[in-house]
């Protein structure tokens, strides 16, 4: 993404070679996996996914978790599924809330979303739950174009949520676009 005075995100990308939970402080983003790969011990599982420009989801134990429970054991079987990112601000580490990653909606898995009960502090579980992400088509992503022709249609509650969940569907360096357009409009 090329920084401009309009878009000053990429300023503020920290210098890593991962998604960071810091890069969803402005919101969530939706992604599509192009691969899966081997890590190495402390981050053994990679997920490579469309327009990452070098940055793949380095998912936490928890979330690999998730991953395995909704998709399966086989990497592979991911590729082409989707799922929704965010920062969950109140994840610790070390006994400080830093934030961390957490999957929020995902295709292919039942319509009322998987429930898992995931380890929050040693002896502590609390439970997950993950919405059902639908896509617009499975083989034709939203594009910002499409977004943005479609804001000034958008009437109501039901259509500033469709609006919502098709913006979460864009590349990340889109999102904020989109959002600034529905914003304005509403």
């Amino acid at each position: 993404m090329n920084m401009t005075v309009e878009d000053l995100r990429p300023a503020a990308v920290p210098k890593s070679d991962q998604l960071n939970a810091e890069q969803l402080l402005t919101g969530a983003i939706t992604v599509r996996v192009s691969k899966v790969s081997i890590g190495n011990a402390e981050q053994p599982v990679v997920v490579h996914y469309e327009n990452e420009n070098g940055r793949p989801y380095k998912p936490c134990k928890s979330m690999i978790r998730v991953l395995i429970l909704a998709w399966g054991e086989d990497g592979n079987q991911w590729v082409g599924k989707s799922m929704t990112l965010y920062n969950d601000q109140s994840v610790q580490w070390a006994g400080d809330a830093v934030g961390g990653i957490r999957i929020k909606a995902m295709t292919d898995i039942p319509p009322k979303g998987i429930d898992v009960s995931l380890t929050k502090t040693r002896g502590k579980k609390v439970l997950n739950h993950v919405d059902l992400l639908v896509p617009v088509a499975a083989d034709a992503p939203p594009t910002l174009a499409s977004v943005l022709e479609g804001i000034p249609k958008i009437k109501g509650g039901k259509g500033k949520a469709l609006a919502e969940a098709l913006i979460e569907q864009l590349p990340f360096e889109d999102q904020m676009t989109a959002t600034e357009a529905l914003t304005a409009h509403i």
